[in-house]
């Protein structure tokens, strides 16, 4: 849960600066002017444009952030007469000067000799972000490792013609997270660039057991030694990676594929099926020291690879239909808290900011910025403060970009 208690009186607004403290905001603020004024050297002077200011910086953030409460597919149509059009709070910030904010908008003006990441105009602030999320909360035991649900709007795709969807740009970039599966925190993200089409690439990505492998020890690398339980999908699940978490103190549970898991030294009988006809919660086991891989059958074969259970230990599935179906109780803990994470993903997916840049490091930034608000609405809603105003998550959306406009007087605390 939470590492510090917030007041009663806490606002939408504290919520979210434990994660974007005004110190980050105000980095932003200078690095768009730095950019601006570098731009306006190279390129001729801009007279329209004068120096953003800290509060400018806010609501040009509550502005994007509206987008993912008010779903549109441009953040402009907040100025137009349409149907997006949001006149309360278009008043704020002419469409004019949003646009040359947009324009310049920096978290990193220059790029330094030393600079071969790809994420180098971002990587500041992800740092800062995960500070926010390692000092703001302590995860439970069971985690997980999975890419969050961070696609197209589905009212929007279901909208779409078939050509207009074949101009849309594909994402440069993968996004992995650790996530607290009793609460739905994200603890980390990982953003996996595609370079190219070439081996290392997002292309390649789905069918390379060894990068998934790379993730999950990207993810894992604050975790050693907090005798973590990690629970992972077929792409990350493989002997090798687990034993090497294993010995540094983090267990693991995960579902086994035999095409697209990494399957090395794994026993073959166990990964193809029995001649024999089987009922359901039927279970073989074979074992390894501490690691357990177990077959179970409901209504077909599943694998999973487990150090974190003994394979003896009993659980259930209740199917509304079915009944109970027996099962070790790796394959009962690996079904409750995936499903945990696809009740977050239902929830909070269709909270994420809808404006879509062309350039990959935008687009990444506006997806943490995603991230840490439904993150500091998990803290509000574990909080004291929600007993006292008990906001939705939609809610909570439009008290912080209120609160960044300026529209609403921000908690003393």
């Amino acid at each position: 849960g939470p590492t510090r208690k917030m007041p009663l009186t806490a606002s939408a607004m504290d919520f979210f600066q434990l994660f974007v403290p005004d110190n980050v905001l105000k980095n932003m603020v200078v690095q768009t002017n730095m950019y601006a004024k570098k731009y306006q050297e190279r390129f001729g002077s801009d007279d329209a444009w004068i120096d953003v200011t800290l509060t400018e910086m806010k609501a040009f953030l509550g502005y994007m952030i509206s987008t993912s409460i008010h779903h549109c597919e441009s953040v402009l149509s907040i100025w137009s007469s349409g149907f997006y059009s949001n006149k309360s709070i278009a008043l704020i910030m002419t469409q004019s000067r949003f646009e040359k904010i947009l324009k310049y908008f920096h978290i990193v003006a220059f790029r330094s000799s030393q600079t071969t990441h790809g994420l180098y105009k971002i990587q500041p602030f992800l740092d800062s972000l995960q500070n926010g999320f390692d000092s703001a909360f302590r995860p439970s035991q069971a985690q997980v490792l999975h890419e969050p649900l961070i696609d197209e709007d589905p009212v929007f795709i279901a909208t779409c013609t078939e050509r207009e969807l074949r101009k849309r740009k594909k994402r440069k970039f993968s996004l992995w997270v650790r996530q607290c599966s009793s609460t739905g925190f994200i603890c980390q993200i990982y953003v996996h660039l595609k370079e190219g089409s070439g081996a290392d690439g997002l292309d390649a990505l789905k069918n390379k057991p060894q990068l998934h492998s790379m993730v999950a020890k990207s993810l894992c690398q604050n975790a050693s030694g907090k005798n973590y339980i990690i629970f992972t999908g077929p792409s990350i699940t493989s002997l090798n990676l687990f034993e090497e978490f294993e010995k540094q103190e983090i267990y693991c549970c995960g579902l086994l594929s035999a095409r697209k898991s990494d399957c090395t030294g794994l026993p073959p009988s166990m990964l193809s099926n029995p001649e024999t006809p089987q009922s359901r919660g039927q279970y073989r086991i074979r074992m390894k020291g501490n690691m357990s891989l177990i077959c179970w059958y409901n209504k077909g074969h599943f694998r999973f690879l487990t150090n974190a259970y003994s394979p003896v230990q009993q659980g259930v599935i209740i199917k509304r239909k079915s009944g109970e179906i027996p099962c070790p109780l790796a394959v009962e803990a690996f079904a409750a808290h995936l499903s945990y994470i696809c009740k977050y993903d239902d929830k909070y997916s269709k909270y994420f900011i809808s404006h879509k840049p062309n350039k990959t490091w935008q687009q990444v930034f506006w997806f943490a910025i995603s991230i840490a608000i439904n993150n500091a609405y998990i803290l509000y809603k574990m909080s004291e403060a929600y007993h006292v105003t008990r906001y939705s998550r939609a809610q909570f959306g439009e008290r912080l970009v209120k609160e960044l406009l300026g529209l609403e007087d921000i908690s003393p605390s």
